[in-house]
């Protein structure tokens, strides 16, 4: 990116069935409202996955909203939709699954901006490319991918419009710098984890394994301080955390543009925050909370 090309960065939501009451409130607000939200963001899609879907992964997920309400919203204020389809654990037999291969249709077809799937499972990313191939796909965080020259490597793969990095690269600058596919480079901005973790694969799989329907002991995070659970303002101290400022004085003029926020089993109240910090100007923030929360 040189000094006279626009500046945007495309911020990628979490809880698209899981939170369909609030984006049904402040997506038209981010629409009239304009004025109340940095003039350099935009929203790039909203992700997630309805509840009951073998294909999921990341976390369990708990959505229950009527799909055709949730792409009707995102297709009439203009923003791509993602099924977070990333179980690292999918084998032939669970690719004829009827509600995801319904949900993979009903994204493809619709008319509107591009929807796409994150994806880990290359089994399954070979049966989306033939079967549904109006869409896009995302390769997962779920991957770890924390070994500069394998996330090199996912990036010069074109199957993925875009890759996310473990976050414990988000700071590699002096080799961050150096990538040829910026454009592609999708960072996890508010992760909460560990920098030291070393199972982070494990409890992915283990959402991997809910996700199947196996019966198996929740993962139990060994982290300092995990037993209390996700904090944004614990995030906010992680080494690797990518605040605003970071986007705009360093991530945008380096190049990139696309920043993924984490959240879709933290609640609405928190995801609301989010999208105060990232995405709303100081003065306006208590009047887009108030807007949210008092006309809703």
């Amino acid at each position: 990116m040189n000094d006279t090309s626009p500046r945007v960065a495309y911020y990628h939501l979490p809880g698209l069935f899981e939170f369909y009451e609030l984006y049904r409130v402040f997506l038209p607000l981010f629409r009239t409202h304009r004025e109340y939200f940095y003039d350099w963001c935009e929203i790039g899609s909203l992700y997630g996955a309805p509840s009951d879907c073998i294909w999921g992964g990341g976390r369990v997920g708990e959505g229950d909203c009527d799909p055709r309400k949730v792409l009707a919203l995102t297709r009439e204020y203009g923003v791509s939709a993602r099924l977070t389809f990333s179980n690292s654990l999918l084998r032939r037999e669970h690719l004829s699954d009827p509600k995801c291969n319904a949900l993979c249709r009903l994204l493809s077809e619709s008319q509107g901006p591009q929807n796409g799937v994150i994806i880990h499972s290359e089994l399954l990313l070979d049966y989306l490319k033939e079967t549904y191939p109006q869409l896009y796909f995302v390769s997962s965080t779920t991957k770890v991918l924390t070994d500069f020259p394998a996330l090199c490597r996912e990036l010069e793969r074109e199957d993925f419009h875009y890759v996310v990095p473990d976050f414990r690269l988000n700071k590699a600058f002096d080799r961050l710098a150096g990538l040829k596919e910026k454009r592609k480079v999708e960072f996890l901005c508010n992760e909460c984890c560990w920098p030291g973790c070393r199972e982070r694969k494990k409890c992915y799989e283990n959402v991997s394994r809910k996700n199947l329907g196996e019966h198996c002991p929740d993962h139990i995070c060994a982290a300092p301080e995990g037993e209390k659970g996700y904090r944004f303002s614990a995030a906010m101290k992680n080494p690797a955390f990518i605040g605003i400022r970071d986007i705009w004085e360093t991530y945008l003029p380096m190049g990139f543009s696309q920043f993924k926020i984490e959240g879709r089993g933290l609640g609405s109240a928190m995801l609301l925050e989010f999208i105060l910090y990232y995405l709303t100007k100081p003065e306006y923030q208590l009047p887009l909370r108030e807007e949210m929360y008092l006309d809703s």
